[in-house]
This record gives structure tokens, C-alpha cells and sequence, in this order.
């Protein structure tokens, strides 16, 4: 696997790319979906009702994480996760953003 080489791209394009990278994948998807619409899952939860094994959850839950979209809550041995809402809501201004950007920039 190669080098991204992200030191030559600056922050917002990293941060795009990060955010992108962390939906590109419909169990990702799937995950934040479940856990926005049930609020304090955890793994067991997750595994339940997506389907897939308990270590590739595990993965993805991780992959999610990396980009602060998930808050963590120990309760006993377990971690319950949930939806960062600020986190959320700064993904969302960055894709806006860049397609409108975008947009605006091929109308021209």
C-alpha cells in the first residue's frame, strides 16, 4: 500500500478526504446510522443487528472514531457509543462546503 502523502495537501483537503474515507464504506454507514437512531450502542448491540462479526465491527467502529464522530461512555466493562453532534455537524459544513464550492466553481 502506498504513501497519501498528505503533508503536501492542505488541512481541508485532508479533513475531506478523511470524512469521505470514513463514509466510504456501507457497514460504516450503516453503523452510524443504527447508532443515531439508537442512541448508547455497543458493539454486542451493533453485531446484533447489522450482521456482521463482532472483530470487523470492532474495525469499522474504530475507522469511525478516528474522525471524532463517535463519543465513548464506559459503563462496566462496556463502551457505548453515540453521535457527536458538534463532530457531526463540522462534517457536515466541510462536504457542504467543498460541493457547493465545487459547484460554483464549475458553473463559472
Amino acid at each position: 500500500m502506498g504513501f497519501t502523502k498528505k503533508h503536501i495537501f492542505d488541512a481541508q483537503q485532508n479533513q475531506i478526504a478523511s470524512f469521505t474515507k470514513m463514509l466510504g464504506h456501507p457497514a460504516r454507514v450503516s453503523i452510524i446510522q443504527h447508532i443515531s437512531q439508537n442512541k448508547n450502542c455497543n458493539c454486542n448491540t451493533l453485531v446484533k443487528a447489522i450482521g456482521l462479526a463482532q472483530p470487523t465491527i470492532s474495525q469499522h467502529l474504530a475507522e469511525i472514531r478516528n474522525t471524532g464522530l463517535l463519543k465513548q461512555t464506559v459503563k462496566g466493562k462496556n463502551l457505548f457509543y453515540s453521535i457527536d453532534q458538534d463532530k457531526l455537524n463540522a462534517c457536515r459544513r466541510v462536504l457542504n462546503d467543498f460541493f457547493v464550492k465545487t459547484q460554483i466553481n464549475s458553473s463559472k
